[in-house]
C-alpha cells in the first residue's frame, strides 16, 4: 500500500440492482470500518445518484468505506475514498476486477489500491459462472501485486478457511449474500 493510502477494510458488500431493498440490510450487517463498492450500473442515472447520495450518507454515520463504480464524477461529489473500475483519470485510488490475468497485469500497471478477484466461488449472483477456485484465485491475487479482496461464494467462514490455505494472499473478502441473514445466503 502507498503512504498516502489509508487502511483498507478487509470485508465489502458489492452492490448491485439484485440486491433490491435488502441494500439496507446489508450494509447494516456490514461491520463498522467496512466497506461498500456502490455499482447499480442498470440502475436509471438519477435514480442511482440519490441511491448513491443515500448510501454515502450511510457511510459517514457508519464509518464505512466509500468506493463508486465506474463514475470517478460521482466519486468525487460524494467524497467516496476509492474508485472501482474508473471511467476516466482520478486523484482518487482506484480498485479494478481481476478475472483473468490480463486483468491482473492491468490492476498492477494502473496502481490499483485494490483488486477484487473474482469469482472466487461458484455464486447465486452469477448462475452457471465458471469459479476460479481457491488456488487459482490466489495465483490471480499473487501476480496482481496488489492487495486482493476475495470476491464471490464467501463468507467469514469460507475466507478464514482461504486465508489459513494461502496465507497472505488475500487481504480480506467481498460479497453480496454473505451479509445477508435468512433463506437467500449463498
Amino acid at each position: 500500500m502507498a503512504p498516502n493510502q489509508p487502511p483498507w477494510p478487509r470485508e465489502w458488500l458489492m452492490t448491485d440492482e439484485r440486491i433490491g431493498e435488502r441494500l439496507w440490510e446489508a450494509i447494516e450487517a456490514l461491520p463498522e470500518g467496512g466497506g461498500i463498492v456502490f455499482r447499480h450500473y442498470a440502475t436509471p442515472a438519477e435514480q442511482r445518484i440519490e441511491l448513491a447520495r443515500r448510501v454515502a450518507g450511510v457511510c459517514r454515520e457508519r464509518d464505512l468505506t466509500l468506493a463508486i463504480a465506474g463514475d470517478v464524477s460521482l466519486a468525487e461529489r460524494l467524497g467516496a475514498r476509492l474508485v472501482h473500475k474508473p471511467d476516466a483519470p482520478s486523484a482518487l485510488p482506484c480498485s479494478m476486477p481481476v478475472h483473468d490475468e490480463a486483468e491482473a497485469d492491468r490492476a498492477r500497471t494502473v496502481g490499483a489500491a485494490l483488486v477484487f478477484v473474482a469469482p472466487v466461488q461458484a455464486t447465486r449472483s452469477h448462475p452457471g459462472g465458471q469459479a476460479l477456485g481457491p488456488d487459482r484465485a490466489a495465483e490471480l491475487a499473487r501476480m496482481s501485486g496488489r492487495l486482493a479482496i476475495a470476491l464471490g461464494g464467501v463468507d467469514a467462514g469460507r475466507f478464514a478457511k482461504l486465508d489459513a490455505a494461502f496465507p497472505g494472499s488475500f487481504h480480506g473478502y467481498a460479497g453480496i449474500d454473505c451479509w445477508l441473514r435468512g433463506p437467500s445466503r449463498e
